[in-house]
């Protein structure tokens, strides 16, 4: 079994990390470099960039604030918004990005899946998954461009299907848990851990350590990714990480 992974995001807008709570009401979080070096030397296992309203309005990811940034830290450093085309991935990559992180893109066009882990190798390619709770399905709904599009999908199809295409992790974000505090949406993270064979990261509800150890252990999640609780230095991964190990969890 992989050992647990715990990784901060951040969510950039403007060039400044910004949190909210369901993908609205955005606050001020700090400077993405210096958070970056931060969370680098408190033991984070890897990093996850987000630049939030790229694909929303219409343009690429901030490729000078990724290069900043990569140049901080020694940790695995996944980017994404507005990726559109292989292009885009390379130039990241080249900036300092070692994984890629694909939504609204891979939605409108699931070939990018495959052309990238084709040009860079599956281990490179996050698939990011926003996913609401569909009353009348009675299942989960697919969004895009930074959760204000629905599609019509549903998100157990379509993570096998980005599985299929090559995608070598998923990063699962719960738009109903979304900074709340109220715990990872467990049951939307086990469907869809049990769905697929690769990696899924959950995200979106951390609020307590018990969080950690519940989605790890209820929801069979590889890693688990937070935001606003260590932004606003709430707990540190350290703490995190010696909650889990005195619970016999396996972690980096």
């Amino acid at each position: 079994m992989l050992a647990k992974r715990i990784i901060p995001c951040l969510d950039v807008k403007d060039g400044r990390v910004v949190k909210g709570v369901n993908f609205v009401n955005l606050r001020d979080a700090g400077d993405p470099v210096e958070l970056a070096a931060t969370y680098d030397r408190e033991g984070a296992d890897e990093l996850v960039f987000l630049d939030i309203s790229a694909s929303h309005e219409g343009r690429s990811t901030m490729v000078e604030v990724v290069k900043r940034t990569a140049g901080e830290i020694t940790i695995p450093f996944t980017v994404g918004g507005g990726i559109s085309h292989v292009d885009d991935m390379k130039r990241l990559l080249r900036a300092g990005a070692d994984k890629i992180a694909i939504n609204t893109s891979a939605v409108k066009n699931p070939g990018l899946i495959q052309e990238g882990a084709r040009k860079f190798g599956s281990q490179c390619i996050v698939v990011a998954v926003d996913a609401k709770w569909n009353e009348e399905w009675q299942e989960w709904e697919v969004y895009t461009h930074g959760g204000r599009q629905t599609t019509g999908m549903k998100v157990l199809e379509w993570v096998r299907e980005a599985e299929r295409l090559g995608a070598g992790e998923i990063l699962l974000t719960s738009m109903d848990a979304d900074g709340t505090k109220d715990g990872f949406d467990v049951k939307l993270t086990r469907a869809v851990s049990d769905s697929v064979g690769i990696p899924v990261i959950a995200s979106g509800g951390a609020g307590q350590i018990s969080h950690f150890y519940d989605v790890f252990e209820e929801a069979h999640a590889d890693a688990a990714l937070a935001a606003t609780i260590f932004h606003y230095k709430e707990m540190t991964i350290a703490e995190v990480k010696d909650d889990l190990r005195s619970k016999g969890v396996e972690i980096r």
